[in-house]
């Protein structure tokens, strides 16, 4: 499914995902949905599908679901080699099939391969379910009634936001983990411990700072999502990261060091200053 022999994930339900994402949030954000087509998010998401990202990440809280469709339409390469994902946002009101329908209408497609619950089917329409966002508290009462096992759980996830044993609950449970703002110690938290080391790594494997970031999540089986405005940065992960993988004590040294420090980039509002769950 996936190009430049990125590999894919086998979730719970059988169905496999790629483990790098072009994600449409963060840097292409539309805050609002109602200014019209974004061709500039049309351009780079259909740039980063030439490239050979086939695992796109999107969202309606993204406001920029046309945006995406468009782009799968331009980008040339059939549905079935393209992982879709989109979400619904856990405040909405109404019903979550009639918010899926304006979902796909927008994106264009006759199914999404993962619908995530945005936070706290039978139909064929969604390969497979899942959430974003949800710690263990919220999980264990879904485990408890849910007649389908959620697929996978989207959450920030980077060296300095680990989630103490939120990964050893996933595991146990066989649920698989997707990680947005894996760059967070390069792009909004620089000047941490793990600075001197992703440096160190850097020329070591010759990469970037950046590819080893990614290669910390992958190499957890983690499923990475990035972005970026860059063509060449988007060529350059799927170029490089690939070829070379962390030691398994390189590994624990980056979580070692970032345990040193705690950063949450996204949704500070919902937790405590020094909350690290």
């Amino acid at each position: 499914m996936s190009s430049h022999n990125i590999p894919s994930y086998k979730l719970n339900d059988g169905n496999e995902i790629p483990v790098l994402a072009f994600g449409l949030g963060t840097a292409l954000f539309k805050k609002d949905s109602k200014t019209g087509l974004d061709q500039h998010v049309v351009d780079i998401t259909t740039k980063a599908i030439k490239a050979g990202y086939r695992h796109l990440d999107g969202a309606e809280v993204y406001g920029n679901e046309e945006e995406l469709g468009q782009a799968i339409k331009a980008g040339g390469v059939p549905r079935e080699q393209l992982y879709v994902t989109t979400k619904i946002p856990a405040e909405k009101k109404g019903s979550a099939i009639d918010a899926f329908d304006v979902s796909l209408k927008k994106l264009g497609l006759e199914y999404v391969d993962l619908y995530l619950i945005h936070g706290p089917w039978e139909s064929g329409r969604a390969k497979s379910i899942g959430v974003s966002n949800f710690l263990q508290v919220h999980l264990e009462p879904i485990l408890k009634t849910a007649k389908v096992k959620p697929a996978i759980n989207q959450i920030e996830y980077h060296p300095y936001l680990q989630h103490g044993n939120l990964l050893d609950f996933h595991k146990k449970h066989n649920i698989a983990v997707s990680a947005y703002g894996p760059l967070t110690p390069i792009v909004t938290a620089k000047g941490g411990p793990v600075d001197p080391l992703y440096t160190k790594l850097a020329e070591k494997y010759g990469v970037t700072e950046s590819e080893v970031g990614l290669r910390w999540v992958i190499d957890q089986d983690i499923i990475a999502l990035t972005t970026s405005n860059k063509v060449e940065r988007l060529d350059g992960y799927l170029s490089k990261i690939p070829k070379f993988k962390l030691t398994q004590d390189e590994i624990a040294e980056i979580s070692k060091l970032g345990a040193e420090k705690h950063f949450r980039g996204f949704w500070r509002n919902k937790f405590d200053e020094n909350d690290r769950s």
